[in-house]
């Protein structure tokens, strides 16, 4: 069993680099950014580490809760997609990446609460927050830093 600081460390690490990459498709013009993809990360890390506390648990049965899990993954990518894709008549645009990227961990979050795995539960909690509010205020101050500015 992990103690809270590996999970912090862990579940750290991944919001990191999701957010690293996210930074850079931003600095880029695409439609991610470091609060999207930052909260992909995370929500990977969070599922993993909660499949890896109840695989242990005696009373479970592994294979029917893990085939419940990723069809719950799967289809929250589903209603993601319907999130993100707009049509204005002919014209389809991206849009809503960061809503449906946090579609997503919600549902990671309900797994993890459904397991029982309450520490890596509140550090990603935690992290969400902090990519949510403070993520497009990083993202604008690099951008204003970084990116290449058209004459």
């Amino acid at each position: 069993m992990m103690d809270v600081l590996e999970i912090t460390i862990r579940l750290a690490a991944a919001t990191i680099v999701g957010a690293a990459i996210g930074l850079n498709r931003d600095l880029r013009g695409k439609p991610t950014g470091v609060r999207t993809l930052g909260i992909v990360a995370l929500g990977s890390a969070l599922i993993v580490m909660a499949s890896g506390s109840f695989a242990h648990t005696a009373s479970a049965d592994w294979n029917a809760m893990s085939r419940t899990i990723q069809g719950l993954i799967t289809g929250i990518g589903f209603l993601g997609a319907g999130v993100i894709i707009r049509t204005n008549g002919e014209q389809t645009h991206v849009q809503g990446l960061t809503t449906a990227a946090s579609i997503w961990l919600t549902a990671c979050f309900g797994v993890v609460c459904a397991v029982g795995a309450w520490g890596p539960l509140l550090v990603a909690l935690a992290l969400a927050f902090l990519l949510l509010v403070f993520g497009g205020q990083v993202e604008s101050f690099v951008h204003s830093r970084l990116a290449p500015r058209s004459e």
